[in-house]
């Protein structure tokens, strides 16, 4: 049997953990096959990388595994980057929290569907709240 989607986020310091911990209490429940990968000035990016492919291989239950790195063109960028099997493992930048949400909301989708409502959540959840018309005046 098909598992679902498999969630690692590479982030600088503590985001992924943060993010992680955050989604897990907005949904409340604790979040199974969702990891995370810290990177730090000290590390060395080849040994980040073996980790982040053992995560990788530990979360793909058959269904894929989606990569969210902190920032593109940063270390966890490039780590994800090279990653990638496209169909397999699927990767995005701008890890965010409605990202996250968005994207373990439709986890027992085919991998494509969760790559494409975690992108439109990390879009959708940039508002200008002057502005739009979510929360201002009138």
């Amino acid at each position: 049997m098909r598992g679902a989607v498999g969630i690692l986020i590479i982030s600088h310091g503590a985001l992924g953990e943060a993010l992680i911990e955050s989604a897990g209490h907005m949904l409340g429940k604790p979040l199974d096959g969702v990891r995370q990968l810290t990177v730090s000035a000290r590390d060395d990016p080849e040994a980040l990388f073996a980790r982040g492919r053992d995560l990788v291989k530990q979360l793909d239950q058959g269904a894929g595994v989606l990569v969210m790195a902190d920032i593109f063109g940063a270390t966890p960028g490039n780590i994800t980057a090279r990653l990638l099997v496209a169909g397999r493992v699927e990767g995005v930048s701008g890890a965010s929290l409605p990202m996250l949400v968005r994207a373990l909301t439709y986890r027992e989708s085919p991998l494509a569907t969760v790559l494409e409502k975690a992108m439109s959540g990390g879009h959708e959840g940039v508002v200008h709240m002057n502005t739009d018309r979510c929360c201002g005046p009138g």
